[in-house]
């Protein structure tokens, strides 16, 4: 199918690795042009690398910023004033227990997982406005709606990010701009796998027995009991940045 993204400017925050790479590289594959962003210029450079090595014809550029603060936003949009699809997928998340998680983490969190989208919609929505097209997705998870306990202020700055797409949503009625999130559940990112990988070093049992265990103990709601994989996300958003997606709502996979 195509998706008709040829010409529009896409930026994905966090994109050098996980969902937010495989959200780049379906991007990428559609033709639009994508702006990678990562905290490193080493991280970017090779993430731009790793897309032309599968898509020779890509139109990729980056930009290097850390979104834990207001300079790394200004950052970008000082590179790429102005962009077609914005896809806030840059994320941190840790498990620990709540009685140890310190003011200065939930104060991280929230800037990284939650304020990096609010100032770069603030930036990008009005001039999405005056073209009458855009697209905004935050990139949440299913932890926004079944709080983890062993990470709740992860849990709470995804339920936030919701509240944010569904609020931002609304002031785009009538127009041809969608505002969107996404709730990916559990998601074999790097960060995942690495935490499974340790998991299973430290139980001595098999990687897919700690997945097992995972799905059978952490989330027996799950459906489909396995790990997604981030490819299967990128492609449900893309076709959410796509003009095709005009009267997609809010949604979840």
């Amino acid at each position: 199918m195509d998706l008709r993204l040829n010409g529009k400017r896409a930026l994905i925050t966090g994109s050098t690795v996980g969902i937010g790479f495989a959200i780049a590289m379906a991007l990428a594959e559609e033709g639009a042009e994508v702006v990678v962003n990562g905290r490193s210029e080493e991280k970017v450079t090779e993430a731009k690398r790793r897309i032309h090595a599968k898509i020779s014809k890509a139109k990729i550029v980056g930009v290097a910023a850390d979104l834990s603060s207001s300079d790394g936003v200004t950052r970008i949009t000082e590179a790429y004033p102005d962009i077609d699809i914005l896809v806030n997928s840059v994320g941190i998340f840790e498990p620990r227990a709540f009685g140890q998680i310190p003011d200065a983490d939930w104060l991280k969190f929230f800037e990284v997982n939650v304020m990096s989208g609010v100032r770069l919609s603030r930036h990008y929505l009005p001039q999405m406005r005056d073209r009458n097209w855009g697209r905004i997705v935050f990139i949440s998870s299913e932890s926004a709606a079944n709080i983890p306990a062993e990470m709740i202020h992860y849990g709470v700055t995804k339920t936030a990010q919701v509240a944010l797409a569904r609020g931002l949503a609304e002031t785009t009625v009538g127009t041809r701009i969608t505002v969107n999130s996404v709730l990916p559940g559990p998601t074999l990112s790097e960060g995942v796998g690495t935490f499974i990988h340790q998991l299973a070093q430290e139980q001595g049992v098999a990687i897919e027995e700690v997945e097992k265990q995972f799905f059978q103990n952490t989330r027996p709601s799950s459906l489909i009991k396995r790990f997604i994989q981030p490819e299967e996300v990128a492609s449900l958003v893309a076709y959410i940045c796509s003009p095709l997606s005009a009267a997609t709502k809010m949604a979840r996979p």
